[in-house]
C-alpha cells in the first residue's frame, strides 16, 4: 500500500465502507480493514432510517430532572450498568453541559443531515445499491397529550430546519398506518424520510462494488501503530504488519482505543442498542414508526418488521441482557398490536455516542496523515455518505463541502 496516493480505513461498518467509497473516487488505492464481518457491527442492527430530520440531539433542556428517573425505572430505554458507572459519569456529566447548547448542536448536525442525499447519491447508484432503500416517509407518534406538548422545541428545531411535517390527530394518524395503537394520540408525517430496506444488505452492496473498483478488504484486528516522525507509518495486527501512508479511523466505538493510540482522547462511549425481527410479523406496515413515548423504532424491511431501541451504557463487549430485546419487544407490541407473530431474531450492538450528539470527523490534530471518521451515535447510517465524501475532500486536500470545526476532535 505505499504510495503517494494510498489510504487504509480501519472498520468496514457502513461509515468505514462510505469513506473508501469516496476515496476510491478522489483516485486512491483503498484498504479497508476489519477485524470481523463486514457490515455485521453497530450498522448491522440499526433501525434503519436515513434520519434526514434528526437534528435534534440527546441532551436536550431538562434531561437532568429526568435522568434519575429513567435511570431507575425498569421501563425506560435507558439503561446503565452500575458496574460502568465510574467510567460512564463523566460522559453524564458532559450531558448536562450540552444540553445548554442545542442550537449550536442542532444546527451543526443539520448541516450534515441537509447533505444525507448528495454523499449517498453517487454511491448507490455506482454500486446499484438503490434497491435496499425505501422512500416512505416516517411517522413519529405521541400517545398522551403531556408527551406531545413536551415535544413542542424539538419540532420548533426541525421547522426551523426545514424539515417538511404534516402534524396527524390520531385517527388521521391511523387512516395513514391502520396497524398503531388506538393509544396514539398525535403523530407527525415526514415525507422526506427514507429507510433501508436491509441495513446489511446495504453494507454488503457497497463494500462489493468497493471491491470491484479495485478496493482491499484486510481481516485483522488492529492493535496499535508503529510511528514515524510525522506520523504513524505501520499498523501493528495479530498478524503481520501493515505499512501505510495515510489512516481513516472509522471503527465505530473501538475508535475511542485507536485514537488514544495516536494521541487524542475523546469521550467516546459504548451506547448499547437492542432490536427483535418479526420475520412472519402477522401486519403490514406502510412506513417506519418511530415512537416518541416509547423510544422505539419499527421498521419494515426485507426481512420482516424490526423493532429497535434501548440506550445501555456498559463496555462495548461486556454480555447482552436479552431483557432489554425482550423490553422492547413488549413495547413495539403494545404500539403495533398486530404484531403477533414469533420472534425470529435478538440482537446487541453498541453505537458510538459522544455526549454532544455529535461525531467527530476530520483531521487528527496531531498528524497530518491521519483522519477520524467516528462517533455517530443514532444516524451513523444516515450519516454515512456525506462522512465519506468529506473524508475524501480532506484527503485530497480540497476544502470540504462542511465547515467542520464543530466535529474537530479536540472540542472536548
Amino acid at each position: 500500500m505505499n504510495g503517494e496516493r494510498s489510504i487504509s480505513v480501519i472498520g468496514a461498518g457502513i461509515v468505514g465502507v462510505c469513506c473508501a467509497l469516496h476515496l476510491q473516487r478522489e483516485g486512491f488505492k483503498v484498504r479497508l480493514i476489519e477485524r470481523g464481518e463486514t457490515g455485521k457491527g453497530a450498522s448491522f442492527g440499526n433501525a434503519g432510517n436515513f434520519g434526514i430530520a434528526s437534528c435534534v440531539p440527546f441532551a436536550m433542556p431538562g434531561i437532568l430532572k429526568k435522568l434519575p428517573r429513567m435511570l431507575l425505572d425498569a421501563d425506560s430505554p435507558l439503561k446503565l450498568r452500575w458496574s460502568h458507572v465510574p467510567r460512564a459519569l463523566p460522559w453524564f456529566m458532559s450531558v448536562l453541559a450540552a444540553s445548554r447548547n442545542v442550537e449550536h448542536i442542532a444546527a451543526a448536525r443539520n448541516s450534515l443531515l441537509s447533505r444525507l442525499h448528495e454523499g449517498y447519491r453517487p454511491l448507490l447508484q455506482g454500486a446499484g445499491a438503490g434497491k435496499w432503500v425505501s422512500d416512505s416517509g416516517l411517522l413519529l407518534t405521541w400517545e398522551s397529550e403531556a408527551a406531545w406538548q413536551g415535544a413542542a422545541y424539538g419540532m420548533e428545531l426541525r421547522r426551523r430546519h426545514g424539515i417538511e411535517m404534516e402534524v396527524l390527530d390520531g385517527d388521521e394518524a391511523r387512516r395513514r398506518e391502520p396497524a398503531l395503537a388506538a393509544s396514539v394520540h398525535k403523530a407527525v408525517s415526514i415525507p422526506a424520510v427514507s429507510h433501508a430496506l436491509s441495513p446489511l444488505g446495504l453494507t454488503e452492496t457497497l463494500a462489493e462494488d468497493f471491491v470491484k473498483r479495485g478496493g482491499e478488504i484486510v481481516r485483522a484486528e488492529v492493535r496499535g501503530f508503529e510511528m514515524g516522525p510525522s506520523g504513524p507509518t505501520t499498523i501493528l495486527t495479530g498478524g503481520a504488519p501493515l505499512d501505510i501512508e495515510r489512516v481513516v479511523i472509522a471503527a465505530g466505538v473501538w475508535s475511542r482505543k485507536l485514537a488514544a493510540h495516536l494521541g487524542t482522547s475523546v469521550p467516546l462511549e459504548a451506547e448499547r442498542g437492542y432490536h427483535v425481527m418479526f420475520a412472519n410479523p402477522g401486519v403490514a406496515l406502510k412506513h417506519p414508526i418511530l415512537s416518541a413515548d416509547r423510544s422505539i423504532a419499527v421498521t419494515p424491511m426485507a426481512e420482516g418488521i424490526r423493532a429497535s431501541g434501548v440506550a445501555e451504557f456498559a463496555a462495548p463487549d461486556a454480555p447482552a441482557n436479552m431483557a432489554n430485546a425482550r423490553l422492547v419487544e413488549r413495547l413495539a407490541r403494545q404500539l403495533v398490536p398486530g404484531l403477533t407473530g414469533p420472534i425470529a431474531s435478538e440482537w446487541m450492538g453498541p453505537r458510538p455516542s459522544h455526549p454532544d450528539s455529535k461525531p467527530v470527523i476530520g483531521r487528527s490534530p496531531r498528524h497530518a496523515n491521519v483522519f477520524f471518521a467516528f462517533g455517530h451515535d443514532h444516524i451513523g447510517l444516515a450519516l454515512a455518505g456525506i462522512t465519506g465524501q468529506l473524508v475524501s475532500e480532506l484527503a485530497a486536500g480540497k476544502a470540504p463541502s462542511v465547515d467542520l470545526t464543530p466535529f474537530r476532535a479536540d472540542r472536548f
